[in-house]
């Protein structure tokens, strides 16, 4: 029942409706929410939608705008588009702190649904953060909490999809129930472990979170609620209302994503942007050029080399994206003649402390003098990117 009177326990504990109150005494706590008392709890990055290095709005699927978030779109007769947005003031989630989420705006679907269209947002975890995290993930008395707040234009029903990785794959998915059009709602999940699944401990991808916008029937099917089984592809959630995908320019936003060990939600754990940004840099990383990049004249040639150090450790080799940086008409090497006619990349690197990548510049025309260092003032405002996304 409810207390509503007030306890002394001996001399200096005091037990109310208010809470415990204890004076000149301590308290042993053994755990907090089933894990440890201190520390971080929340395994996911970037769950307040607080850092976007590659853009704030891309109408594309794949990881395009908000750091470890990505959509996954396809069959689409108009692309959504993806975006960090602020969260606005007076609203619930704003009160907790929260200031941007991320929103998929749907396009216009003009040939209705179709059995292989779908609209997702995916979130992948790193199988040695599970691993490590003290979810026994065997036990059924093990238990994980994923809380978030969820926004969408449209009155209805979404799926979300827990899916491991490692083995057998397994599927967990649960509902949101009908959200209120336009209204922020909180959902909280608690999972139990089961001795069906596997989590390697290593640095692939051990868990995928999947929220389900829509999906067509190709991918939906005869699914239990509320419980791990076999993952099957062909049937990952239960058939879904197509309102919102049939709605052009509905949306659906999403922020404050915690996923921690225990079997209760505990207040999101808010993180300072800089740290949240570190950790988002161990699966992308963007440099931006300075007005003067200096690059190594290997000889008396045309060939030269540039080279980039990672600013923090990366979780693999990464893809390097070069299309950001200029080349051929437009460029020039300082006091050199010529152009930049090409770049290549020519070697990556990637240890636990630090990285580099190596470039090949190629110029039209011999410049400099061999074994010195000289500038370029063309890519001032260009950009490279790493990539070792899940």
């Amino acid at each position: 029942g409810i207390v509503t009177n007030t306890f002394i326990v001996g001399a200096g504990v005091t037990i109310s409706e208010s809470g415990i109150e204890a004076s000149g005494i301590g308290i042993t706590c053994a755990n907090i929410n089933g894990t440890q008392i201190g520390g971080r709890r929340n395994i996911v990055i970037n769950g307040a939608m607080t850092v976007a290095q590659r853009s704030t709005s891309a109408a594309s699927d794949g990881y395009a705008s908000l750091d470890r978030f990505s959509a996954n779109n396809a069959n689409n007769d108009e692309m959504p588009t993806q975006s960090q947005e602020d969260v606005a003031s007076g609203t619930s989630p704003y009160a907790e702190g929260f200031r941007k989420c991320f929103r998929m705006t749907n396009g216009n679907q003009t040939g209705g649904a179709d059995a292989a269209d779908r609209v997702c947002i995916l979130y992948n975890i790193e199988a040695q953060d599970l691993a490590n995290s003290g979810w026994n993930f065997t036990s059924t008395s093990s238990f994980i909490t994923i809380s978030f707040w969820v926004k969408s234009s449209v009155a209805q029903n979404f799926y979300v999809l827990l899916r491991s990785r490692d083995g057998t794959e397994r599927g967990y998915v649960f509902e949101t129930g009908s959200l209120t059009a336009d209204t922020w709602t909180k959902i909280t999940k608690t999972v139990p472990g089961a001795s069906i699944i596997q989590i390697d401990n290593d640095k692939n991808s051990g868990m995928q979170i999947e929220w389900n916008i829509f999906r067509g029937t190709d991918k939906t099917g005869s699914v239990t609620l509320n419980q791990w089984a076999t993952f099957d592809g062909s049937a990952r959630v239960p058939d879904m209302t197509s309102t919102w995908y049939t709605t052009n320019d509905s949306t659906f936003e999403l922020t404050g994503v915690q996923l921690e060990v225990g079997p209760q939600a505990t207040p999101f754990e808010h993180r300072s942007f800089n740290e949240e940004f570190s950790l988002c840099q161990r699966y992308f990383q963007k440099y931006a050029c300075t007005a003067q990049e200096w690059i190594y004249v290997e000889g008396n040639g045309v060939a030269y080399k540039w080279w980039q150090s990672f600013f923090n450790p990366m979780r693999s080799t990464p893809t390097v994206d070069k299309s950001g940086l200029s080349t051929g008409s437009g460029t020039s090497f300082a006091n050199g003649a010529g152009e930049i006619s090409s770049l290549s990349t020519t070697s990556t690197s990637q240890g636990e402390s630090s990285g580099r990548v190596s470039f090949r510049v190629t110029g039209s025309a011999a410049w400099g003098t061999a074994n010195n260092i000289h500038h370029t003032d063309s890519w001032s405002g260009d950009f490279v990117t790493y990539s070792s996304e899940l």
